[in-house]
């Protein structure tokens, strides 16, 4: 399935399906990229790097760098790693980054691309649920010790080739993580969505092909319309940081990687909620919801050694805090988001109602 992403900038292809790494070949040479490099993690190389490499074509030049899996790809030293391997190896402004891994490795290989040079190409070849979202819309980041994607640009990629084959290696842990997107998606955007969801998948485990092609489809539909329309996080794309808010501060204070991302996400999600029901009358059953999460084996509740003093500091380093005031994305009906400045006291009671 091929479907195009359009924004302000350029716009490219998404292919999704077992045979997207049939598209590796002809879009190297329509690009007429002078060299290729592949950065990649631990994990995904040893398990299918053979495979990539078998896709592309063997004419260009290539070589491959090995990073860290997870969050610990996210970090200055691995940066400055890649932009030296790139010098060392020749790489040039016809060059082309292929980030070959799951959301890490995406965030990371697009922002080596965006700053190599002053920006080349990259092509994105995610390898998890997760990177359905960060995959497509051309945020890139690094870590900071004092906020998670700090450091980063907007860079697009040429194309994303999201080969499904690869989702079926994924430790249930990084399934948890990437549904949690999928999941999000529904909340900003569509009800029916939320409703499919929340029906049709009672472990994850065990999802049909059938239905996770149609989840990863439907998911990257609603990224490529907010993108679309707010590529630069100007207004509307803010949207898409629904559950990030609290989400992220869990990640940094825990140390990145101990929670996953989308498992952050969903404890963010639920407090958004409880914040939604005071603050604009959202109507929704959280006890529902939070019951079908626990069945799928996501933690509902904060972590209890979280203090929200130290949250909400992190919160005010947020990159939607305006004039050290957290702004929340919240839902006034399921699909219908806002974007609110938050009373601290509001946050600190709910905050304290979740915790375990």
């Amino acid at each position: 399935m091929k479907m195009i992403v359009r924004t302000a900038s350029k716009s490219y292809p998404v292919f999704i399906g077992p045979a997207s790494l049939d598209e590796l070949g002809d879009l190297v040479v329509q690009n007429n990229y002078t060299k290729l490099l592949v950065i990649t993690d631990e994990i995904v190389g040893s398990l299918h790097l053979d495979t990539l490499k078998a896709n592309m074509p063997q004419e260009i030049p290539s070589v491959v760098y090995t990073v860290p899996a997870g969050e610990k790809a996210k970090q200055l030293t691995v940066f400055e790693a890649c932009i030296t391997h790139a010098l060392e190896h020749g790489l040039d402004r016809k060059s082309c980054i292929i980030a070959f891994g799951g959301g890490a490795v995406g965030d990371l290989a697009g922002f080596v691309a965006a700053a190599y040079m002053r920006g080349i190409s990259f092509i994105q070849v995610p390898t998890t649920i997760l990177a359905h979202d960060s995959a497509v819309g051309g945020k890139t980041a690094i870590n900071h010790r004092l906020g998670k994607n700090m450091i980063g640009a907007f860079h697009q990629p040429d194309a994303v080739l999201y080969n499904t084959y690869f989702l079926k290696t994924l430790p249930i842990k990084e399934k948890r993580s990437g549904f949690a997107e999928a999941v999000k998606h529904a909340f900003i955007s569509d009800p029916a969505f939320l409703q499919y969801l929340m029906t049709e998948i009672t472990d994850l485990a065990t999802i049909a092909d059938d239905k996770l092609a149609y989840i990863l489809r439907r998911g990257i539909e609603i990224k490529a319309g907010v993108v679309s329309v707010d590529e630069r996080e100007s207004g509307l794309r803010a949207i898409l940081n629904f559950g990030h808010t609290l989400g992220h501060v869990i990640e940094t204070s825990k140390g990145y990687g101990i929670f996953a991302h989308g498992e952050a996400v969903m404890v963010g999600m639920i407090y958004a909620l409880h914040l939604s029901e005071q603050v604009t009358g959202l109507r929704f059953s959280i006890g529902d919801f939070v019951q079908w999460a626990k069945q799928l084996g996501y933690q509902t509740t904060i972590p209890d050694d979280l203090e929200f003093q130290q949250v909400y500091q992190t919160m005010l380093r947020d990159k939607k805090t305006l004039s050290d005031q957290p702004r929340f994305v919240l839902l006034e009906e399921i699909g219908k988001p806002v974007i609110v400045d938050m009373d601290q006291k509001i946050l600190e009671n709910t905050f304290s109602k979740l915790k375990k």
